[in-house]
């Protein structure tokens, strides 16, 4: 089953459950796909939206999410950072398991080694290498600043 197809799957459940907050959250998910497909409508790529474009609308939702989790915080308003935190929750399930530490020193050695990387300038050599194997399983804002340390 597609992702797409485990998330219409999720939001019919959510409403026979009658749970309003998954329901809502996974609405949003449904619209951010939808959108993203309207947006390629004038483009040449007509194509309905894979798993690697859907992975990349659940990540950048989540890292909003988390932004906004940070700015409720800040201003107090928990309650709202909570609910927001919530709506990360359904998210991450059709998201892949994070690597850890670890597994991204591992993935960014592999990588480096692939594209025969020597310098900064194969930067983005490794940034696309990982994106293609790793879409959704890491902060690429954060690997980028551990691949320049590597080859700087």
């Amino acid at each position: 089953m597609d992702l797409r197809d485990r998330v219409n799957h999720a939001l019919k459940q959510a409403m026979k459950d009658k749970d309003a907050g998954r329901l809502a959250t996974l609405r949003l998910v449904n619209a951010a796909i939808k959108d993203q497909e309207i947006a390629q409508r004038g483009t040449e790529d007509t194509a309905p939206l894979g798993d690697p474009e859907i992975l990349a609308i659940l990540a950048k939702m989540t890292k909003q999410r988390n932004e906004s989790v940070r700015a409720y915080e800040e201003g107090g308003r928990l309650d709202l950072a909570e609910r927001e935190r919530n709506e990360i929750a359904v998210i991450e399930e059709f998201l892949p398991r994070q690597l850890d530490d670890a597994e991204i020193a591992a993935a960014i050695d592999r990588a480096i080694a692939d594209v025969g990387a020597s310098s900064i300038r194969d930067m983005g050599k490794i940034m696309a290498r990982l994106r293609d194997r790793h879409a959704g399983q890491m902060d690429f804002g954060a690997v980028g600043g551990q691949v320049k340390a590597r080859l700087g």
